[in-house]
């Protein structure tokens, strides 16, 4: 498999040194105390400009060393941009400028006129001709924000390193079964330099007959860890199928090689219920899947599976409709309770992107990171009621094989899937959604 050349530039360690004041306006009224926050935008790249807190040296009277480290009065900033390969080819043989705009202020707007006062513009050069294959730094320290010694001062650093991805999408809904294509190439889409190559195949199927306890029978019987899988299992399907009308559960993709042999599955656990008085998912009480591995001697004909990571979903309240999720990794011990690794909202309108990145979560996970470092993955999800090709990447460091890549298809067909789930029960699902399939393959 040949990766598509993806580049990520990165803006760290962003901290705003504010000049000094001979008068201040009041008893501890000082612009260190205003917030402060800053846009960043790569010139010439059509993506939405993006959109960071600043923090404010503790100290602003002291000296501005170009060469001094930032003491900032609370941790500092930073912004990760992917670029990818129509974008570099764009950009190519072209000078790019980063353009960071320093505000003081809360941002948003308010009557349609921004919040923020701009204080002034930073352009850093940043050459991206040798950006795929090495790494390079384009700036690092103080520069100044506008005009005059009375200047703000703005510390950063910017530098970009190769992000080779692999590149697949769905060649249809997931519902629909469709086979999944590696993009090679241009990775644009319909580029003539775009190369399509089927490496996988989708089934989709409903049993709303099944439960937890037939996807547990199909795990093998080793002892203390089959049985503290099989009780997790049970925990997860739990009493509530029996006492609620259940209208949207069993729900499963399978994942199949070129040879036909299942690779990977994505299987609805918990089903997806409305909340008691309510038309919808919600928080306290959402559904869930497992995305699941095959055991090494399994067959296309009775497969034993066991859990890689547990993707919870539902449908948030509030002034924006979103579907809100969480996901998790499922330890290798089989003992119940994993390692937080994504949650997020997508626009149930608009939709978005599912992501595994560190860059983006922050400290959310509590302990060691279980991948590699670096991208992870990202996957398209479409807005409701619109029609799907889940676009799916996955970076390099983190796929050995094939089986790999699997498990990172069925978790975008899960979050994708979830996105109808989600879906008000006021409204009726689509027919490829409901229909009850005996032959389940799981």
């Amino acid at each position: 498999m040949d990766p598509c050349p993806f580049v990520r530039l990165i803006i760290e360690s962003l901290v705003l040194k504010l000049p000094a004041i001979s008068k201040p306006a009041g008893p501890g009224v000082h612009p260190s105390t205003t917030p402060c926050f800053c846009a960043l935008q790569l010139q010439d790249c059509a993506s939405s400009p993006h959109t960071t807190p600043l923090p404010v040296a503790a100290d602003p009277n002291s000296t501005t060393n170009l060469m001094e480290a930032p003491v900032p009065a609370g941790p500092p900033a930073s912004v990760v941009i992917s670029l990818d390969p129509p974008t570099l080819q764009r950009l190519s043989g072209k000078r790019a400028s980063l353009v960071v705009s320093v505000y003081m202020g809360r941002t948003g707007s308010t009557c349609g006129f921004s919040s923020g006062r701009l204080l002034g513009r930073v352009r850093v050069a940043v050459d991206l001709e040798m950006a795929p294959t090495r790494p390079t730094v384009a700036q690092s320290g103080w520069v100044s924000v506008g005009a005059g010694r009375s200047a703000a001062r703005l510390h950063l650093v910017v530098r970009s390193e190769p992000d080779p991805r692999f590149v697949f999408q769905f060649g249809g809904e997931p519902e629909c079964s469709p086979v999944v294509y590696q993009i090679q190439g241009n990775c644009g889409g319909n580029r003539s330099g775009c190369i399509r190559q089927p490496v996988f195949s989708c089934r989709f199927t409903v049993d709303r007959r099944r439960s937890t306890r037939s996807m547990s029978s199909s795990l093998p019987s080793d002892g203390s860890r089959s049985n503290s899988i099989r009780s997790w299992f049970s925990s997860l399907g739990g009493e509530r199928d029996h006492q609620r009308r259940e209208q949207r559960k069993g729900w499963t993709v399978t994942i199949h090689d070129l040879s036909g042999s299942p690779v990977a599955a994505a299987s609805m656990v918990t089903p997806f219920v409305p909340s008691p008085g309510s038309d919808r998912v919600s928080r306290s009480n959402p559904g869930a899947w497992l995305i699941l591995r095959p055991i090494g001697g399994s067959t296309s004909a009775a497969t034993n599976w066991k859990p890689w990571g547990r993707l919870e979903a539902w449908r948030e309240r509030g002034p924006v409709d979103a579907l809100g999720y969480r996901f998790e990794l499922v330890p290798d011990t089989g003992h119940i309770g994993g390692v937080p690794i994504a949650e997020s909202s997508l626009s149930v309108r608009k939709g978005g992107q599912f992501c595994i990145d560190p860059s983006v979560i922050g400290d959310m996970v509590a302990g060691p990171w279980p991948f590699d470092g670096g991208f992870v993955m990202g996957s398209t999800v479409e807005g409701e009621g619109k029609a799907s090709k889940p676009s799916v990447q996955v970076g390099v460091q983190h796929v050995s094989c094939m089986a790999d890549v699997a498990l990172f298809i069925a978790l975008s067909a899960a979050i994708d899937l979830s996105m109808d789930a989600c879906q008000l029960f006021s409204q009726k699902l689509r027919k490829e959604l409901c229909q009850d399939q005996q032959d389940y393959s799981l």
